[in-house]
């Protein structure tokens, strides 16, 4: 089975569209799993969008499509349990999301959407990989992990080449220019398409840890 990992959306819907596009002519006949890094909202224009098409990719084959949770969606969820912290989820480009949804207010979000987004794991493996939003804590046991780290963690996990015992695949932190970032034991898909860079998906193998390839769309 072919994998295909995608990094942080935040909004481009248009790219998004193409993406899968891509996937869809690259994969052809094989079987091929879906392994969304999370950062679906905020700062790009259609949020709303974005949600709808990956809800609905993953309500029609929940064996093969995989929706990983990232730190704008905690943000946002934080906003709707505690108003006093919708300030911080806004500056951080919260108000795009409102926008593409016609709402002021994040607790009149529709009541599906943020029920799905309360469902949403911080991690997912296979045989070959571990896939996470931001990164982990090297030398901490994956049993101790944290789902603070797994969505916010950068540094030392971005310093410190370290084997976690399967390669890492992640996003979160955007790369410039917007050339995904293949190490031996982590690769980072957060090419920086919400600040005009592309939006990426690795292509993985059964059998081996790091992509094989990548699609790209700008």
């Amino acid at each position: 089975m072919l994998t295909y990992a995608i990094g942080d959306i935040h909004g481009r819907h248009d790219l998004l569209e193409e993406l899968l596009e891509k996937i869809r002519d690259h994969a052809g006949d094989r079987a091929h799993r879906l392994v969304f890094l999370g950062d679906y909202i905020d700062r790009g224009p259609n949020s709303a969008g974005v949600i709808a098409t990956v809800r609905g990719l993953q309500r029609d084959d929940p064996d093969r499509v995989v929706c990983l949770t990232g730190n704008h969606e905690a943000m946002l969820l934080t906003a709707v349990r505690h108003p006093s912290s919708l300030t911080h989820w806004l500056i951080n480009g919260g108000s795009t999301t409102l926008g593409s949804y016609g709402i002021l207010d994040p607790r009149e979000f529709p009541a599906e959407v943020i029920a799905w987004l309360k469902t949403l794991p911080t991690f997912f493996e296979d045989e070959w990989r571990y896939f996470v939003h931001a990164g982990l804590r090297p030398g901490r046991d994956l049993r101790h992990q944290t789902d603070v780290d797994r969505i916010w963690i950068r540094e030392p996990f971005l310093d410190t080449d370290y084997d976690f015992g399967k390669h890492v695949v992640h996003g979160h932190t955007p790369l410039q220019p917007a050339t995904p970032e293949s190490l031996p034991y982590r690769t980072n898909l957060d090419t920086g398409a919400v600040f005009g860079g592309a939006l990426t998906a690795g292509v993985f193998e059964d059998g081996k840890g790091p992509p094989v390839e990548f699609l790209q769309t700008l």
